[in-house]
């Protein structure tokens, strides 16, 4: 199954990179569908967890705004748009199991996101993945402060 997640998770790169590049050239023919059936098809024989990889292309794209606003502050020197495509992805990739997969452990989401970077992204995009993501877990599993009160202090006017 771990292979099969990881060769879905490949699956889903691809399919996200290619509806980026196509969306971004303004091609009147984008079905991502369409896409993500044909990346599919090419792994028939060996993928098992199809709704996987429909889930993550799918939830990725419906939600990159909102996991692209969550980014933005881990990573204040990179503007979204700055970041490396292929990078980019995989950030909101592995953003995206780290809100909704609950069968996936987090650890297991961040390494498998280091390996897309390693395999796909620049030289240093692994360290820039795993830095990343693993700020956002520790932001996470933070405990939340509790608003402070401002405490006010009344002055008492004394009599003389």
């Amino acid at each position: 199954m771990a292979s099969n997640r990881h060769l879905g998770r490949i699956i889903a790169l691809q399919t996200l990179y290619e509806q980026e590049i196509r969306e971004d050239s303004e091609d009147k023919n984008l079905n991502t569908d369409e896409i993500l059936q044909r990346n599919i098809a090419r792994y028939k024989e060996t993928i098992e967890d199809v709704d996987f990889i429909s889930n993550l292309v799918n939830g990725v794209i419906k939600n990159a705004d909102k996991l692209d606003a969550q980014l933005q502050p881990v990573a204040p020197d990179w503007p979204i748009d700055q970041i490396a495509r292929m990078d980019r992805l995989v950030l909101r990739m592995g953003l995206y199991e780290l809100d909704n997969s609950k069968d996936v452990p987090e650890k297991v989401v961040i390494n498998e996101s280091v390996e897309l970077a390693k395999a796909f992204g620049g030289d240093n995009s692994s360290k820039f993945i795993n830095g990343v993501l693993g700020t956002l877990l520790k932001n996470k599993k933070a405990p939340k402060k509790a608003p402070t009160k401002k405490a006010t202090t009344k002055k008492k006017e004394s009599k003389k």
